[in-house]
């Protein structure tokens, strides 16, 4: 019976520990996720240079995913003013986002977490095992420093910057 409980225990705490949110002023858990170019992009070798943004979306090859990463391709000048990496993020295989990527000619990449535990560790995995459309904005100190749970897909890479002035991420030099 006491071993019985010990393991519903640890069972219910490591279930409150992986639906954690990731919130605003937190220490961003760092990542170690392949780009679509083929590179391997860790938050960490950002800390201290640049502010970071993940926009994460659902599903590679749909309608809202394609519109948001055809905004960020249309717009990256104005996000390229900023001293920020910005990336969009999916659970999708690597070779599931690079062709995606491609077929849209990104000029940026898009990170994949197929193993879906970088997603898990921020919250925004959903519980149909995809990443909800939230895009997360990380300071060069490596915190969390806005957090977007209603992105407009078609108009993202407008917003993203507008956020960016907002929070006062130095223009680039």
């Amino acid at each position: 019976m006491k071993k019985t409980l010990i393991a519903l225990t640890a069972l219910l705490a490591s279930l409150v520990i992986s639906n954690a949110e990731v919130k605003v002023g937190d220490v961003a858990p760092d990542f170690n996720l392949t780009g679509s170019d083929g590179k391997t992009y860790k938050l960490s070798q950002f800390k201290g240079k640049k502010a970071v943004v993940v926009a994460w979306f659902p599903k590679a090859f749909t309608g809202g995913c394609t519109k948001e990463c055809i905004s960020m391709r249309e717009n990256g000048a104005a996000l390229r003013k900023y001293e920020v990496a910005y990336f969009t993020a999916s659970v999708d295989p690597v070779k599931k986002n690079s062709d995606f990527a491609k077929s849209l000619d990104l000029d940026y990449p898009i990170l994949s977490d197929p193993t879906k535990k970088i997603a898990q560790t921020y919250g925004v995995l959903n519980a149909r095992k995809m990443s909800n459309r939230w895009t997360y904005y990380i300071g060069k100190n490596g915190k969390v420093l806005y957090i977007d749970k209603k992105v407009k897909a078609a108009n993202h890479a407008s917003d993203i910057a507008k956020k960016l002035q907002e929070l006062g991420v130095p223009k680039a030099k």
